[in-house]
């Protein structure tokens, strides 16, 4: 039998785009370290380009086509401080799905990978 996918595991797109939805919702727009980078988004479109590069990351269909991390982070010069609290709350909505923590690790440490793409730009 062929392992489950991390995308399989925790419940594929539907499921993923709640943990978005709480992510956003619930967490990063209420905490105030970073709020500001999307006082001019469009949540509920940051949202479906969210969910789909989550779920792509999580190992399910590729369908994100948006811009490169680098390209879409350009001009906004996160710092470390900044990608740790998104990751946090990354992990903080994983959690309250009840995502298991060994599975919250693989999904942060694909997200860390993408540091030096996100930081400093």
């Amino acid at each position: 039998m062929m392992e489950q996918t991390l995308y399989e595991k925790v419940g594929g797109e539907q499921a993923i785009e709640k943990v978005v939805e709480y992510f956003y919702h619930e967490l990063v727009l209420k905490d105030d370290t970073v709020s500001h980078f999307f006082k001019n988004t469009d949540v509920k479109k940051q949202i479906g380009h969210q969910t789909k590069f989550i779920s792509f990351a999580l190992g399910g269909p590729k369908q994100y086509t948006g811009k490169s991390m680098a390209k879409a982070h350009e001009g906004m010069n996160i710092q470390p401080a900044h990608f740790n609290a998104i990751a946090t709350h990354l992990h903080d909505a994983l959690a309250h799905f009840g995502v298991e923590e060994a599975d919250i690790d693989t999904a942060l440490t694909k997200v860390a990978s993408l540091r030096d793409d996100i930081q400093y730009k």
